[in-house]
């Protein structure tokens, strides 16, 4: 007598967590020339920039690896700053408690987007930083920046004071930022933000008043002041970038205008940008011993530094909330088959949803277009789903007004169902 057995019969669940956050931490740009110590960790010391671009030999700044050392997985809530050597490992602790995963691009490494040669190329990173580059960006790189950000990458943008060349090429952090934002060849001013060549240190109080505004109040606490010692402003221009917005302004200055901007964020795209004017609140004073060095991320300002950059990391590497009300989204696989499920409290203003899947948690296309019904619950099957062992699924919300909005990205695991006949 024959019968049907399902060697694979129950529904395997999607784990409603994005996957792992993954944070790359910029080394190709000088970060490490002269007293500047922008990276996580190094093991070895023998880079030289004496003619602008990093050589190996004949120097002693630092030369961070991809792979930060020892391990990440063995860091806990008691780890010490000094678990890693260099000028940012504090903040790079401070995000992998927070369950993210860090890495380096090393000094002759590769920034590409969409490059699948390249084992860290921009698609694989929720969030790409770069504190105070010192080498201008490339064409390709400019490209690459900008497709991230326009594609769903975040961008850490840190600049310092203007003449801050510290690898003596001609070029400093606040004219190389404004260089990529003026002459990328693909939209001038994507973030509506000119960084001021000018020098400023000193305290300031003057937040925005904005009581949304993430950055100054998240769940690392609220952020009441800053030091700069020896940064740069911003100018604004919300006619390029819509979304531009202060949260911390120079003394003195109005705490919600669009000039002497010390800290700003933008949406540009499906992505987010964070710009500060100065590096030293990212300086956690340990690092290359070879360089003079200074705490501001946890001395200075009362400790506010750590609470307004970490409130912007998380901010940076968190999906956007759909607007048209509390969104209710799963996925459940069942056998060769994901049952993707959604309710809303409302659909005000909204056009429709488009359900999006992807293969790599990055490149996402539409699986169904949705209009609205007034019921408030939806149910889509996606039966294509055979071989694939892993998928993701989001949903963009499409306003009446053409904004777009985003739920976060679930990642649905597991095998398909295997039927044999005994």
């Amino acid at each position: 007598m024959k019968r049907l057995l399902l060697l694979s019969f129950c529904f395997l669940v999607c784990c409603v967590t994005r996957a792992q956050v993954k944070i790359l931490f910029d080394a190709t740009k000088a970060e490490t020339a002269g007293n500047a110590d922008w990276i996580i960790d190094a093991d070895a010391f023998n880079i030289n920039y004496s003619n602008g671009p990093a050589t190996l030999g004949g120097g002693n700044d630092a030369n961070a690896q991809q792979t930060p050392t020892p391990l990440q997985a063995n860091i806990t809530a008691g780890t010490v700053e000094s678990f890693w050597k260099g000028g940012l490992s504090y903040w790079a602790l401070d995000c992998v408690r927070k369950g993210y995963q860090v890495e380096t691009l090393p000094y002759n490494g590769v920034i590409s987007y969409g490059n699948i040669a390249n084992p860290q190329d921009l698609i694989h990173y929720n969030l790409f930083v770069i504190d105070e580059p010192n080498i201008l960006f490339t064409v390709n790189e400019k490209t690459a920046l900008i497709n991230y950000v326009q594609n769903g990458g975040s961008l850490f943008i840190i600049s310092d004071h203007t003449q801050s060349d510290r690898n003596n090429d001609g070029h400093d952090s606040p004219e190389i930022w404004n260089d990529l934002f003026t002459n990328n060849g693909i939209v001038s001013n994507p973030f509506g933000i000119t960084f001021d060549l000018t020098t400023i240190s000193g305290n300031s109080y003057n937040t925005s008043s904005s009581v949304n505004d993430s950055l100054l109040h998240g769940s690392n606490g609220n952020v009441s002041q800053v030091l700069w010692s020896s940064g740069t402003t911003m100018t604004l221009d919300p006619t390029y970038n819509p979304t531009v917005k202060g949260s911390v302004y120079k003394s003195g200055s109005s705490n919600n205008g669009n000039t002497k901007v010390m800290v700003a964020y933008a949406r540009f795209g499906l992505g987010k940008i964070v710009a500060f004017g100065d590096s030293s609140p990212f300086d956690d004073g340990t690092g290359d011993t070879n360089d003079q060095l200074y705490d501001g991320y946890i001395a200075d300002a009362n400790g506010n530094h750590k609470k307004l950059i970490m409130n912007a990391t998380e901010w940076l590497v968190t999906s956007s909330t759909l607007l048209a009300g509390q969104i209710y989204f799963k996925c459940l696989r069942k056998g060769n088959t994901v049952i993707i499920d959604w309710n809303t409290s409302s659909e005000t203003g909204l056009a429709c949803f488009n359900v999006q899947k992807s293969f790599n948690g990055k490149d996402f296309f539409n699986l169904k277009n949705i209009k609205p019904t007034g019921t408030l619950k939806y149910t889509l099957l996606d039966d294509d789903v055979l071989n694939n062992n892993k998928i993701f699924y989001r949903l963009e919300e499409v306003n009446t007004d053409a904004s777009l909005k985003y739920s976060k990205t679930i990642e649905v695991k597991g095998q398909p169902t295997n039927t044999i006949l005994l």
